[in-house]
């Protein structure tokens, strides 16, 4: 996958941008608040359709202005296409995929990104609703049917959460659960059989890239853990009826609670280091490689599901990692070709022979620089 042309109107700092990336690698220098990383939010938003880091869409149009739009050019198998974003301040956000309008759900899927931030550094010592999210992110991309599952869920969840808070307030009765309970467990399955199934694959690319990494000195293990599951405990064989069963007999505490106590919304992900919790006893060195080879799993891990790499967006991360890692990484980009867009504030991160086109970005500005140095 390729993108061919980006172009911004009123997008953040951004009064008008038309840019052609050809590279494999291209690097965007300059001061922090010039609009480097507001670039690669704009090419991450063309993939899920939202942004990462705010909430209210029309924060992403520039200041005083009515419209933001986002337009891509991309080649994906070989088949060039554009996608459209036109976000306004008084109406719905239109999406246009090759000149013709469509929805959210028909969006995933369609372009690709892999996106590696510095808070990303925390995902395993972070929360678990952090890492269900980046695991939600990444299979969806690869399957809209388990996006349009995901979308399924959280309504369900939402209504029966409802239905619990009317029930503790005597406006519903106890017994009109019943329904929502199966409706929520025949799809709390389908999401994690998938979830499942992914990562196991992920476990598999990211030990591959560990050992790699590490010399041959370490394995990566992740696991995926049902709340409700311990650790000594067999998967159960019949996970509908177990759910039903589980929120059946919960089902007073939910009420007290409001809220609905088992379900993939509560679900994680463990990462073991020689069979070693992470989390626990692991270094901040294993942790920073141990994620590194967690995102460049997520790159394998859509090219076998796709059939193309997607699109690696890395802000600002090179800072963060150490001399070998850096090289590591960017001869494993140059060597499967994999278009990246890398965010940074200074040029010394990177090697002559990594083969990188310079930008420099500042005050909304981006120009091609003939090398790292600006000249």
């Amino acid at each position: 996958m390729q993108v061919l042309k980006i172009r911004l109107k009123d997008f953040r700092n951004f009064n008008e941008l038309n840019l052609d990336p050809k590279n494999v690698i291209n690097v965007f220098l300059g001061d922090n608040a010039q609009g480097k990383t507001n670039l690669l939010e704009a090419v991450h938003f063309a993939s899920l359709g939202r942004s990462q880091r705010v909430q209210k869409e029309t924060d992403l149009i520039r200041w005083e202005q009515t419209q933001a739009i986002i337009n891509l050019s991309f080649q994906k198998l070989g088949v060039e296409q554009s996608i459209a974003f036109e976000i306004t301040t008084d109406k719905p956000r239109r999406i246009i995929l090759n000149d013709h309008p469509i929805r959210i759900k028909q969006l995933i899927g369609r372009f690709n990104t892999v996106l590696f931030a510095p808070e990303d550094l925390f995902l395993i010592k972070g929360s678990p609703a952090n890492r269900r999210k980046f695991l939600d992110a990444e299979i969806s991309q690869a399957s809209p049917t388990y996006f349009a599952d995901l979308l399924k869920y959280n309504k369900i969840l939402t209504q029966r959460n409802s239905l619990l808070k009317m029930i503790k307030d005597g406006q519903a009765k106890s017994d009109s659960l019943a329904l929502w309970n199966e409706q929520l467990a025949d799809t709390a399955v389908k999401i994690i059989t998938k979830r499942l199934e992914a990562v196991g694959k992920i476990s598999r690319l990211a030990n591959t890239l560990q050992q790699k990494i590490s010399t041959q000195l370490e394995n990566i293990k992740i696991l995926y853990e049902i709340h409700g599951v311990d650790d000594n405990q067999t998967l159960p064989s019949e996970l509908v009826t177990w759910y039903i069963k589980k929120l059946s007999v919960n089902q007073n505490v939910d009420v007290i609670r409001g809220s609905t106590s088992f379900g993939p919304h509560l679900d994680d992900i463990r990462f073991l280091i020689n069979d070693r919790d992470l989390r626990s006893f692991g270094s901040q060195g294993q942790q920073r490689t141990a994620v590194l080879a967690l995102k460049l799993s997520e790159l394998e891990f859509l090219k076998e599901e796709v059939g193309d790499y997607p699109i690696l967006l890395l802000d600002d991360v090179m800072s963060e990692l150490d001399v070998k890692r850096r090289i590591q990484l960017l001869e494993f980009l140059n060597l499967q070709k994999i278009q990246t867009f890398i965010t940074a504030t200074d040029s010394a991160y990177f090697p002559a022979e990594s083969n990188a086109e310079f930008f420099n970005v500042k005050s909304g500005i981006i120009k091609l620089q003939r090398n790292a140095s600006g000249i």
